[in-house]
């Protein structure tokens, strides 16, 4: 049993596990305030085009058994704006990684091309390995 509460600690010590779980409390939390922009603000916006709420649109099947369509509308609304303001998210975030990232330094190069024979030869050849013509100092 110490053993299995050794690892269990281990796992949940882990950066990685700890990352994860304030993503989804944050997540949770930023859910709650797209949905609300969606229902609070966008819809009402919307119903003064459309006379009506999405929340509102239903179809009757039996009785009082009925389609509330407009609530999936709602759902499909606030799942597309979510997916917009991660997808900018990630692009500004992504934006700025790629401005602070160290530059990478230019690969020296270590072969040139023969000017006679298209070959391959090395970048301190004075004579080419494959047509044994004379090199230039520059190519």
């Amino acid at each position: 049993m110490k053993k299995f509460m050794k690892e269990f600690k281990e796992f949940i010590s882990r950066g990685n596990v700890m990352d994860m779980a304030v993503g989804i409390i944050i997540g949770g939390a930023f859910t709650s305030i797209v949905s609300s922009l969606v229902e609070d603000i966008i819809n009402p916006i919307l119903g003064l085009f459309g006379g009506m709420n999405f929340d509102k649109l239903q179809l009757n099947l039996l009785g009082e058994v009925t389609l509330n369509y407009g609530k999936f509308l709602t759902a499909v609304m606030n799942f597309l704006i979510m997916a917009l303001v991660v997808f900018l998210i990630v692009k500004t975030v992504n934006k700025a990684a790629s401005k602070f990232a160290p530059k990478k330094e230019e690969e020296k190069k270590t072969t040139k091309i023969c000017p006679y024979c298209k070959s391959e030869i090395s970048i301190e050849a004075v004579r080419c390995a494959h047509c044994t013509s004379m090199l230039e100092e520059k190519i």
